[in-house]
């Protein structure tokens, strides 16, 4: 298990773990940890990363941000 990262959004701070090892440019979607609740993070034909089933309550605005903190982080 990595260690925590963590991201700044809308003025709160929030943690989350990236569960997926090993990831490269091929990396086609990826799995985190927020909050307790795990989500996988899927790259579309555009090469974003948006979050794949999440609902309202599921805050996809933040899960977009995290995505964009990963792909830059990781270079992708």
């Amino acid at each position: 298990m990595s260690l925590p990262l963590r991201i700044t959004f809308e003025e709160k701070d929030y943690t989350y773990i990236v569960l997926t090892k090993s990831i490269t440019k091929e990396t086609s979607s990826i799995q985190i940890s927020l909050s307790g609740v795990e989500y996988s993070l899927s790259r579309n034909l555009k090469g974003d990363w948006d979050a794949a089933d999440t609902t309202v309550g599921d805050q996809p605005d933040l899960l977009k941000a995290i995505a964009r903190n990963i792909k830059l982080r990781y270079r992708l």
